[in-house]
């Protein structure tokens, strides 16, 4: 009977104890699942062609601006070799219409208005000379006469190869084919610029710093425009998605940091939240849960530093706790 007595007096210390434990436990730490997730870089050709060279394997890291692989351009360069040359003719030919004459012309020209200043200085001094002498009947009105008109076609003849100078000095196109071999040439150096364009478009390279998750073609293959060839993940695509049950998110804000748990990461590792989704979701997709998971929960997405988010893989199990809460 007396240990029947100590033994139930046990038993209820016991459960006065638990029932104390209980009552004054330390609350659990908030903490929601999720995982790593990322958004990957698929960089193809912007057109169709033969993939000739690969240049990275997967897992090899790049920086942005390194080659990542090659398409045939056979065709692209005989293009642009042909625009190049269309455009050098139409420059050429707009240099000959802009063109003065020749210089040996120039200098004919030169030579034949200083013969003819000169028989006009010569025509001009005899005139001035025999209108003094027609005074006192040196000489007959009729010598004065026939000089001054000798003097007046001297000047038109000068007038004349003036004119012709002017010209040879001149454009040798009138401006209106000047103007239309401009645009031609114009309309070839954009031919140029274009096949250009096509041809450094069969040469691809990292438009990022990133990690090659994934190469998808191979030396050989026909590419689509559009089609994915190779796949890059840049750190600063990493993110955590988790979901928050409808009633904590009065809790988190965009730009709120959160705490990151997961195997094998630092205990300092965090994120800033940069989104949170408008709707609730009923069914989560994928969640991995300790616990049972609440029916109506919302999709929330945080992002780690750039320099830390290589830390983290995509779709490591990854446990969310808001910093504020001691996480």
């Amino acid at each position: 009977m007396r240990r029947a007595l100590i033994l139930l007096f046990a038993i209820g210390l016991l459960v006065a104890g638990a029932a104390w434990w209980w009552n004054n436990r330390m609350p659990a730490p908030t903490q929601w699942q999720g995982y790593a997730e990322a958004d990957f870089v698929k960089v193809g050709p912007t057109q169709q062609g033969l993939l000739s060279v690969l240049s990275v394997r997967r897992g090899s890291r790049v920086v942005a601006g390194a080659p990542l692989f090659d398409q045939d351009d056979t065709s692209d360069r005989a293009a642009r070799d042909q625009a190049a040359r269309q455009l050098k003719q139409a420059e050429e030919q707009l240099a000959n219409l802009e063109a003065a004459g020749k210089p040996t012309e120039i200098q004919q020209a030169e030579a034949n208005l200083a013969d003819q200043q000169a028989a006009r200085d010569k025509v001009q001094a005899n005139l001035k000379r025999n209108e003094e002498l027609v005074k006192t009947g040196g000489v007959s009105k009729q010598t004065v006469e026939d000089q001054r008109a000798d003097l007046r076609s001297a000047t038109a003849k000068i007038q004349g190869l003036e004119s012709a100078l002017a010209q040879l000095h001149a454009p040798m196109g009138r401006e209106r084919e000047i103007m239309a071999q401009r645009a031609t040439a114009e309309a070839f150096r954009a031919a140029v610029a274009m096949a250009q364009w096509r041809l450094d478009q069969r040469h691809v390279t990292a438009p990022v710093e990133a990690v090659v998750a994934d190469v998808v073609a191979r030396p050989g293959e026909t590419i689509p425009a559009g089609g994915a060839v190779v796949s890059l993940l840049p750190p600063e695509n990493i993110f955590v998605r988790f979901f928050v049950p409808e009633p904590r998110l009065a809790d988190v804000h965009v730009g709120d940091e959160v705490a990151l748990v997961c195997d094998n990461c630092p205990a300092d590792l965090v994120a800033t939240i940069s989104f949170i989704a408008p709707q609730a979701e009923y069914t989560p997709p994928v969640i991995y849960s300790e616990a049972s998971r609440a029916k109506l929960v919302y999709m929330v997405e945080a992002r780690p530093p750039r320099d830390r988010a290589a830390l983290i893989n995509p779709g490591q199990p990854i446990a969310v706790r808001p910093k504020r809460n001691g996480a």
